[in-house]
């Protein structure tokens, strides 16, 4: 008698343990571990891949893949509101930090207080908002703190961009030089505490890593709440990553080790990846260059045709964002005088062909950007207008015709100013005749596919009459360098056009943190009565009517050149590693998640 064996599946088992080694995005060390991050400094990089490992915010978004606060992962409670609309409670929950301390009101109210104080240098700050709009907030239990309004908002943008700026700290923190401080409860306290904490990160415009490498063994910076505690960071820039034994929240961390590889350029980072995640100093969580995807997708959220099938799997990184070229326009030469004319800056984004860029350079993993709202993840966020043809498309003949109409001789380029004054078809304020339409325009190197970007846009450009010289720069000495800046005696202020490629990562699209006058990240100091009045309905109002009239006013006012928005990154994540995915729109990542497999029977 035969006996049939049936054929059974091979069944994924979980490995305990381990290192991933994750590839860096070329330009970018790490370079502040101080939460209150300041304006030069406040990107993806620093604040999403690096510091949440190790501090948590008080609210924690886009867990699901969804652009929503996941409470399960949050130090807050929902917040509950008064009855009146204007105050809100919040309940802190009794985690730990690492040193045995429970976080509690006081770890929040040291955070605002330090805005309150400080705001100027923390690059999320808007005046007039947090907490400028507050009219008291304070402690109402050891575990609980309210917030009373100046007027009613939005409760959903009071959520998503109001509270979501708040990183607890620990007493741990609460110090000067001399000693314990009290910057929880008094705000004369925190100026000096401040001066403590940034002394205790060293420089932040500089490039050495020599005030980094003591991070790791720091008494401040090693009391964290996240899953994750800094282990060492390297003169080479080499950060490893251990889990932190004493976090509170769920998901722990399954890795022994989380480790972040610098590279210098996109092509070096894919010889790397062709070596496979088991060679010898092996990448396990890279990316694939947008140039050098091997054959285009038809959906810029999915993985096309992968060149790395074998050993990784291909999973694009579509963030909540959007991508655009800073404009300074604070430069106190002609160049300034330049961009504050809103001819000029239309005149330049329909010199930029995006459609072309996103299907010639970026292989179907980008799409067009034609305003302030991000298109992915598809929402209803986004203006009936702009979801359909675009206010300023591209056509270098019409860029053309509109400097010819205020002024300018486009016969040559770069153009000629001939007309100047601020009359009917003149060239506007402070442009004298003879002025030539040049503007310097500063890229981060090491992207093949930006490069191709910044080139394609300087031969369009041209074609109307627009100058743009190139310029490649180490992309994190462009951010630290072409920071928001106002004149003074040590800052000349002299950027004008700058892109590292990226942008800004929503949590709430209503625009006061990038378009509103004197905001944080508000690289370029656009002021606009009216953007500034826009964008105040946003904040106040559930109505989408409101943030369609915002965003439809701004794409016609340019404050900055919008091009493609591309996925964040094209991850190739090893065969072998389980739960990076769904991939969190907002950016930040959760190697707390991942963990190995092998395959057995």
């Amino acid at each position: 008698m035969t006996l049939n064996t049936i054929a059974r599946p091979n069944v994924e088992k979980p490995v305990k343990g381990g290192t991933v080694t994750w590839a860096c995005a070329p330009g970018f060390p790490p370079s502040i571990i101080f939460p209150f991050t300041p304006p030069e400094r406040f990107g993806t990089r620093n604040l999403l891949e690096f510091q949440i490992l190790m501090y948590r915010p008080l609210y924690f978004f886009g867990t699901h893949g969804t652009p929503e606060v996941d409470y399960d992962l949050s130090i807050g409670e929902p917040p509950q509101w008064s009855e009146d609309g204007l105050t809100v409670t919040v309940t802190v929950k009794p985690w730990k930090w690492s040193n045995g301390e429970t976080i509690c009101a006081d770890n929040v109210l040291f955070w605002v207080n330090m805005m309150a104080v400080k705001g100027e240098r923390y690059g999320e700050y808007v005046p007039g908002c947090f907490p400028d709009n507050l009219v008291s907030y304070g402690k109402l239990a050891e575990d609980k703190v309210y917030f009373t309004f100046d007027k009613v908002y939005s409760k959903r943008w009071v959520l998503m961009n109001q509270l979501s700026t708040i990183t607890p700290m620990p007493k741990a923190w609460d110090r000067t030089a001399d000693g314990p401080s009290d910057a929880s409860y008094g705000l004369e306290n925190v100026a000096a505490v401040y001066d403590f904490l940034m002394g205790e990160n060293g420089g932040v415009i500089e490039e050495d890593n020599s005030d980094r490498v003591h991070w790791a063994t720091s008494p401040v910076w090693s009391v964290v709440s996240g899953p994750w505690r800094l282990k060492s960071y390297t003169m080479e820039g080499v950060v490893t990553f251990v889990p932190n034994e004493h976090y509170s929240g769920p998901n722990k961390p399954h890795l022994d080790e989380f480790r972040q590889i610098p590279f210098m350029s996109d092509g070096e980072e894919y010889q790397k990846l062709l070596e496979g995640p088991d060679a010898p100093d092996g990448i396990q969580v890279g990316y694939l260059p947008l140039s050098f995807s091997t054959e285009p997708t038809d959906d810029p959220t999915k993985g096309g045709p992968n060149p790395l099938g074998d050993d990784y799997t291909l999973v694009p990184q579509a963030a909540f964002c959007i991508r655009y070229i800073p404009l300074n326009y604070n430069n106190p030469t002609i160049a300034g005088k330049m961009l504050a004319q809103t001819y000029i800056r239309q005149a330049m984004q329909h010199a930029l062909d995006q459609d072309r860029a996103a299907r010639d350079i970026y292989h179907g993993y980008a799409y067009r950007q034609d305003g302030p709202v991000p298109r992915y993840p598809v929402s209803d966020l986004v203006s009936p207008t702009l979801q359909g043809s675009p206010i300023l498309p591209f056509d270098a003949e019409r860029a053309r015709e509109l400097l010819e109409a205020n002024g300018w001789d486009t016969s040559t380029t770069p153009a000629v100013c001939v007309n100047p004054g601020t009359g009917p078809g003149q060239a506007g304020a402070d442009i004298p005749g003879g002025t030539k339409l040049s503007f310097s325009l500063r890229y981060a190197e090491g992207r093949p596919a930006l490069t191709r970007l910044m080139e394609q846009f300087r031969d369009d450009a041209a074609k109307a009459g627009i100058e743009l010289r190139l310029q490649e720069v180490y992309g994190s000495v462009l951010v630290a360098e072409d920071a928001p800046c106002v004149v003074g005696p040590d800052s000349p202020c002299l950027w004008e056009l700058s892109t590292w490629g990226g942008g800004w990562v929503y949590h709430y699209p209503s625009g006061e943190i990038l378009f509103r006058t004197d905001a944080g990240g508000n690289f370029g100091h656009y002021t606009d009565p009216k953007a500034d009045e826009l964008i105040d309905r946003t904040l106040t109002s559930d109505d989408p009517a409101a943030l369609y009239e915002y965003q439809d006013y701004i794409a016609e006012q340019v404050p900055v050149i919008f091009i493609p928005n591309f996925s964040l990154r094209l991850f190739e994540v090893a065969n072998n590693i389980r739960g990076f995915e769904p991939i969190n729109p907002f950016g930040m990542i959760s190697p707390e998640n991942w963990y190995y497999v092998e395959n057995g029977e």
